[in-house]
């Protein structure tokens, strides 16, 4: 079939490209002339489906980034019993469902937090919009895991889980600008000791 008789493929196929030209360029570093090299496209098939760069980098956020961090840390989230021992292990599993590269670049949604927060109001509110939307389901699962005396009940889950979201991306950060992986570990070694001080059992 003709790419331009599936339209649906063929926005996915940009989407996709535009998405690793963000992720190793940053947004601004984006060039529209890559994105139809990588897909075989003319200018006019990209811009009938997205009217400008800005709001196809819009769609890049919305239906690639903010969408794969929902199905890796999100979703899952809800299938744990203990909420601490879930934060954990889906911190742990990043490894397996990123590899080397992509570490090396970076969490394509911290870098467009750093990048583009200062200078374009539309990324910066979308961003925040889905910070707040992660912040609330670790928060959520912290409180029923204080239902049901897993974790101490005396702790302010809100405050918990933006702590616990800013040291993962702040990981992921750190790992990024290190270019070593063992900097995730020794993050995951610490984020694991901080979730323990969370638990109902803790002495403090």
């Amino acid at each position: 079939m003709k790419t331009e008789r599936n339209p649906e493929n063929t926005r996915h196929r940009i989407l996709q490209a535009a998405f690793q030209e963000m992720h190793k360029h940053g947004y601004q570093g984006m060039r529209i002339d890559r994105i139809l090299t990588k897909t075989g496209l003319k200018k006019g098939a990209l811009y009938h489906h997205f009217s400008s760069k800005q709001v196809l980098g819009y769609a890049v956020l919305e239906e690639r980034i903010q969408k794969r961090i929902t199905a890796l840390w999100i979703d899952p989230l809800t299938s744990f019993a203990d909420p601490l021992e879930g934060i954990h292990t889906l911190f742990t599993e990043l490894e397996n469902d990123w590899d080397d590269a992509f570490f090396s670049l970076g969490c394509p949604l911290n870098n467009l937090a750093q990048e583009m927060s200062p200078i374009d109001d539309g990324f910066r509110k979308r961003i925040q919009n889905f910070f707040k939307f992660w912040q609330k389901a670790i928060a959520d699962a912290l409180k029923k895991g204080q239902r049901q005396g897993i974790v101490d009940s005396s702790i302010n889950t809100e405050n918990c889980a933006l702590f616990i979201l800013a040291s993962i991306e702040g990981a992921l950060g750190m790992t990024k600008n290190h270019q070593d992986k063992e900097v995730y570990y020794i993050c995951s070694r610490e984020l694991e000791r901080y979730l323990n001080t969370l638990k109902a059992t803790y002495t403090h």
